[in-house]
């Protein structure tokens, strides 16, 4: 047994782990990929077995001249080696000549897989994808050249469970970023709202916003199955079990934007609550688009006014599918006719009131001849209640005033937005109400071109009133944004704020901040005139104050904690439009995870290495 042990083989004995100084030595490389061999920069040979030995003797019997061309321990020998080295790279593309046959193949499926994902197709079109990419090949074939790219293809690994496991792997290393980029971060913000999927499967959508050194990202953070009630008790219980899965910090979250259920803003029990008591730092905000909605609810009168519509739209397309044929023949038989059909209302949708009353507006003569046809007593009523000026004078308004109020949403809607953005369209749109209100007051009525076309400019004061409301909802809803205006002001334009009186608003933010060193910073910035001029070129305010200096880092900090704010759900809305359209009636039976993963890769702003996940081994290569 001694004898035994004394003769086995040793690794570290025999020199066979890759030491840097053999590139000095004898001008050989290790490549940065798996299973990688040991490679000669002078005639790119790679040495089969790792020994300094066989290493060396490769050097000397075929490069012995180098030694004498460039002396060991020179300058002139150092940037010969940084040369050889720099031409290696360049010419050889280390990474992608060092793949495998077997591992270029999976690396050729992981990104078919990415596009499948990327499109949301289900996993079973892999096969269908490699079918289509054979044929297209072999017709475009002219010789037997293209014999070993089509042989290559049809090796690629598409079935519908390889599928499965690269958009796994692909979701992994996305959601590694991810959770790397919240560990650096100074601080992030969380959108968190709850939607049900096409199984009835209430889904919680967690999505982050963070600064990962070079720009901001809306990632999602995850996905999470709400199998019973929705609970704030068990929102939180979950989110408190996906920080402690990642390791992530409560004291890092500046801003928890939701939808305002209950569950969620709750005074006592709600999620925010909670979370506040273990970060009282963190600030809770009420969705900006969502309340730009509630502003705008219809009360009284005019809801009569909207339901009244509602039903004539659902007499002609909801009463039988041979009705809503016949109208859609009568409006294609219309010369003066702008669209094709109605559109049917949907209260959840946030544009659906203003679309609806739009092209019931410009229907508006087709739907009256309709209804004349029609042999059903309800259109006699319909009818009547159209040809009423009083009835039409205000339909005509509220298409007017919901198509200026879709114009906000649409401006408020998108990925990216900061909170500084939406806070300046909603003073503007604030401002724009004290126009409407003269306008409809005076009569000119140049912003309300349907109800001057249509019905001669009939005002009531029930209109006056309503826009009154408005101007009430909006100023009331704009007193609380989370954070001072303020500061939002600061972001937006940094130079015309006074150091003395700012500073101490600016601890009372951010605590940890340096008020003394903040309020020199602050004149330094100011009075630069670099400064300036970047403010003026700058395309978008992230833009700026990534570009800023980091010689003002105070200011730069509280520009960034304030940037770093969700604004609005938009991203976990968006994403559940991204969800439905993956999880559909005929892929019901998807797993949470597999949904997950899928609505990962869909809405990310990330490329994940693939080069890296293959040669990691992350991926195996079977079919």
């Amino acid at each position: 047994m001694s004898l035994s042990k004394a003769m086995k083989r040793k690794v570290d004995s025999e020199c066979r782990t890759y030491k840097e100084e053999w590139k000095e030595n004898y001008a050989f490389i290790l490549p940065d990929f798996i299973n990688a061999k040991p490679v000669c920069l002078i005639c790119n040979e790679a040495i089969a077995v790792c020994k300094e030995y066989n290493i060396r003797r490769h050097h000397d019997t075929k490069h012995g001249n180098f030694k004498e061309a460039y002396p060991l321990r020179t300058e002139v020998r150092k940037q010969k080696l940084e040369a050889l080295t720099a031409g290696y790279t360049h010419s050889s593309k280390i990474l992608v000549r060092g793949l495998t046959a077997q591992q270029k193949v999976t690396c050729a499926s992981l990104k078919a897989a990415w596009v499948l994902a990327r499109h949301n197709k289900p996993f079973t079109d892999a096969d269908v994808f490699k079918d289509v990419m054979v044929a297209v090949l072999e017709e475009l074939a002219t010789d037997k050249s293209m014999d070993g790219v089509i042989a290559s293809v049809k090796q690629v690994p598409l079935s519908a469970r390889s599928a499965t496991r690269r958009i796994d792997a692909l979701s992994d290393a996305v959601h590694g970023v991810v959770i790397s980029g919240l560990s650096q971060a100074n601080y992030f913000s969380l959108a968190i709202d709850e939607s049900t999927d096409n199984t009835d499967v209430s889904q919680m959508c967690v999505c982050v916003r963070y600064f990962d050194g070079k720009e901001f990202r809306e990632e999602l953070l995850s996905l999470i199955p709400l199998e019973g009630k929705t609970t704030a008790d068990i929102i939180f219980t979950k989110l408190e079990e996906l920080f402690t899965l990642h390791s992530l910090s409560y004291e890092k979250i500046n801003l928890i934007v939701t939808d305002g259920a209950p569950a969620m803003v709750g005074k006592h029990r709600g999620l925010v609550s909670r979370l506040k008591e273990i970060a009282p730092q963190m600030q809770g905000l009420h969705c900006l688009i969502h309340q730009s909605v509630l502003c705008a609810r219809l009360s009284g009168e005019l809801k009569g006014v909207m339901d009244k519509v509602i039903r004539v739209i659902n007499f002609i397309r909801g009463t039988s599918s041979t009705q809503h044929r016949l109208f859609r023949q009568l409006v294609a038989e219309s010369e003066d006719a702008t669209y094709n059909d109605l559109l049917l209302h949907n209260d959840v949708r946030w544009l659906s009131k203003g679309k609806a009353l739009e092209r019931f507006c410009a229907l508006l003569n087709e739907v009256k001849a309709f209804l004349r046809l029609s042999k059903m007593r309800a259109a006699d009523e319909h009818l009547a209640l159209l040809e009423d000026e009083m009835f039409m004078s205000n339909v005509a308004f509220l298409t007017d005033i919901f198509g200026h109020l879709n114009q906000l949403n649409l401006q408020l809607q998108g990925r990216g937005k900061t909170i500084v953005d939406l806070v300046e369209k909603l003073e503007s749109f604030t401002r724009k109400l004290e126009l409407f209100q003269s306008d409809i007051s005076t009569g000119r009525l140049l912003h309300f071109t349907t109800l001057k076309s249509q019905t001669g400019g009939r005002v009531t004061a029930l209109m006056v009133d309503f826009i009154k409301q408005l101007q009430d909802n909006f100023k009331s809803r704009s007193e609380d944004y989370s954070i001072p205006r303020d500061i939002i002001a600061f972001v937006r334009d940094p130079l015309t704020v006074r150091s003395e009186d700012f500073s101490s608003l600016a601890k009372k933010t951010i605590p940890s901040l340096d008020e003394a060193a903040f309020q020199l910073e602050l004149i330094d910035f100011q009075t630069a005139s670099l400064v300036s001029d970047a403010l003026k070129r700058a395309q978008s305010v992230d833009d700026f104050w990534i570009a800023c200096s980091e010689e003002y880092r105070w200011v730069k900090k509280l520009a960034f904690y304030v940037l770093t704010m969700f604004p609005s759900t938009y991203t976990c809305e968006s994403s559940f439009s991204s969800m439905n359209a993956i999880k559909t009636h005929e892929r019901n039976r998807l797993t949470h995870k597999n949904l997950e993963n899928c609505l990962r890769i869909k809405v990310t702003s990330i490329s994940p290495d693939i080069q890296k996940i293959v040669t990691k081994g992350r991926c195996n290569f079977a079919h």
